[in-house]
């Protein structure tokens, strides 16, 4: 199974910065030293930024503890879980090969339990594309319609848009294998390739993109989903043979196995946060669209669904 998104330029020295300070914070993180800090990873997307936003804010304003934010990619994430330097990470797609090393082989990581979000990666286009080119959503039909996604950057075929080129995904071998007639242009980033695709929206102008949910900017547009040959148990083992869509997440949390026996109150909250994909894309959008930040937009949700939250606090 692929990784959704993976190390970023810049990475590997983020993680050498987090492990480097492994013995300070193995002696200060969550409650290994009876301490009141919480580490949690924050990996690039603004659906996991909602989840840190709102789980950061209970944490201090409910059950006072310190919490330290931690920008890193998700494959160096898991690893600074298993240097004891992280405690948790709140929402992880997939990864079986880091689950089979570092919870089932190393034992230094632990399932922490759902989010509630259900996570699907796809291709998406426009509503209006689909209202003029109605059997466009069948894959085997992209390549009639590649000249209409043509750019002066995709050299002459169609451009399949793509997040960041450091996110690890499935489509170049599925362009590859499907024999489909386009090519990538990454936009670099999340919230580049949004910006692109609400600027072609405006304009009613042709976009065929990587997108996934849950993801806020589905309360404003209308995109419909590409069908792609369906999902198989392991038909997508080896990456350059990937000629299927991705499979279906239910995302969930992991923890630092000794944050699960030390970490008091703030594990037990962390394990009982479940919440639904309409919940994390309220948060993400007053962050990405709304332009408040993440205190701020955490602060307003949490007033607004006391019933909601007040189900993971510690008994």
């Amino acid at each position: 199974m692929q990784y959704r998104r993976t190390l970023r330029r810049g990475t590997a020295l983020a993680l050498a910065a987090v492990l480097a300070a492994g013995c300070a914070a193995k002696t200060t993180s969550g409650a290994d030293s009876g301490g009141k800090t919480v580490n949690i990873a924050l990996n690039s997307w603004v659906g996991y930024e909602a989840d840190a936003a709102v789980v950061k804010y209970l944490l201090e304003h409910e059950l006072h503890y310190t919490v330290k934010l931690t920008q890193i990619d998700e494959q160096p994430a898991w690893q600074a879980l298993d240097q004891g330097t992280l405690d948790v990470i709140l929402e992880n797609w997939g990864h079986q090969d880091l689950v089979k090393t570092y919870i089932q082989q190393k034992k230094t990581v632990v399932d922490g339990g759902p989010t509630g979000n259900k996570g699907v990666i796809g291709w998406y286009v426009p509503k209006y594309v689909v209202d003029e080119h109605p059997d466009i959503t069948n894959w085997k039909n992209l390549n009639k319609y590649a000249s209409l996604f043509r750019t002066p950057e995709s050299g002459g075929k169609g451009q399949f848009l793509g997040g960041s080129p450091s996110y690890v995904t499935n489509d170049k071998a599925l362009i590859k294998n499907l024999k489909l007639n386009y090519q990538i242009v990454f936009a670099g980033s999340e919230a580049a390739e949004i910006t692109q695709v609400k600027k072609l929206y405006k304009q009613k102008k042709p976009a065929l993109f990587y997108f996934y949910t849950p993801q806020w900017l589905f309360n404003q547009l209308q995109l419909v989903k590409i069908n792609l040959p369906k999902y198989t148990p392991g038909c997508d083992a080896d990456p350059k043979k990937v000629a299927c869509d991705y499979p279906a997440y239910d995302l969930n949390k992991v923890f630092r196995k000794g944050f699960t026996s030390s970490g008091g109150k703030a594990y037990q909250l962390l394990k009982n946060f479940r919440w639904t994909n309409k919940q994390q894309n309220e948060v993400a959008g007053m962050i990405a669209d709304q332009g408040l930040d993440r205190d701020t937009a955490a602060k307003k949700w949490v007033e607004a669904n006391k019933s909601t939250w007040e189900k993971w606090m510690p008994k």
